[in-house]
């Protein structure tokens, strides 16, 4: 598992964490978003939504630039190479749409800059980002070899440069939600990545296994609790992990206990991958044309 959703190791001299363009927003907080929120929808355990995007705008739109904005090309835009994994995709905003009340990413063989596919990347960072709490997502996946698709988190950026508020990644963590290899659709993984800049970062993770009769390829509701004191990941309120043990390191090598790193706020990630070191480097057969991600709401709730 050292490919984690655009987090595997690079070669040296890489930038190894994900970075953005100039200029962006400012994240915006729960209380800004609070007179466009529709009435909370309460959960169990005292959580009440205070984000979410239900995708019910017009068919054939792209998704809403109020809460979702687009990282595109091959990594090299944010210092990555093939975003530190070899993936294999072109990152374009054509691949992301609505349609009946949901997101589709479609992932294309379609050659692209040199690439042999096309898919899509969406990120919360300049619109919304939050610190603890659960964020959950109602995702149904594509059995194709070689696709990757991804529902996580990374940390805000510190004001004015490029990397969390602990250094480079790892050293400012990750939360992995939801992540697939298309050849197999029995099951999903969740993991968070914390310690040291890479290559001293370290991962923590574990696999959830569908119910026979079950799959990836059905809709399925992904969660992350997020709280101080642990995280615990969920598959259709099926809990399959908890992690209550982590840390990072200074910058002058010295360990940081928790909460840190997972201390502050971070911001939400979808995406489809094609190829990459997460599976090994497997692509889809020749006969792949083009398969979606396909995802109903995502929503965030904090206590």
């Amino acid at each position: 598992m050292s490919g984690l959703a655009g987090c595997a190791s690079a070669s040296p001299g890489e930038a190894l964490f994900e970075t953005t363009p100039p200029k962006l927003e400012s994240a915006v907080t729960p209380e800004t978003l609070a007179a466009e929120m529709p009435e909370p929808i309460l959960i169990s355990d005292g959580y009440k939504m205070i984000w979410n995007d239900e995708f019910d705008g017009l068919d054939g739109n792209a998704p809403d630039e109020k809460k979702w904005a687009f990282q595109e090309g091959t990594g090299t835009e944010y210092g990555l190479t093939q975003w530190g994994n070899n993936e294999a995709q072109y990152y374009l905003p054509k691949n992301a749409s609505v349609k009946d009340g949901r997101l589709f990413i479609t992932a294309k063989k379609e050659s692209h800059e040199g690439m042999a596919y096309t898919s899509a990347r969406l990120f919360t960072q300049p619109t919304f980002s939050f610190q603890y709490g659960r964020v959950e997502a109602r995702i149904q996946l594509t059995g194709v070899p070689g696709l990757w698709p991804a529902f996580w988190l990374l940390p805000l950026p510190e004001s004015g440069g490029n990397n969390g508020a602990y250094g480079t990644w790892a050293a400012s963590g990750e939360m992995d939600i939801m992540e697939n290899r298309g050849r197999m659709m029995s099951e999903t993984s969740g993991a968070a990545h914390y310690g040291g800049a890479w290559p001293n970062n370290v991962f923590s993770g574990e696999t959830y296994h569908f119910p026979e009769n079950e799959s990836a390829e059905d809709f399925h509701v992904y969660a992350l609790e997020w709280r101080e004191t642990e995280l615990k990941w969920f598959v259709d309120d099926n809990l399959f992990f908890t992690l209550t043990d982590w840390y990072t390191t200074g910058a002058d090598g010295s360990a940081i206990s928790k909460p840190a790193p997972f201390d502050k706020p971070f911001y939400i990630l979808l995406n489809c991958a094609v190829g990459g070191q997460f599976d090994g480097g497997v692509t889809p057969p020749e006969t792949f044309e083009q398969a979606d991600m396909i995802v109903d709401y995502v929503r965030v709730f904090q206590k």
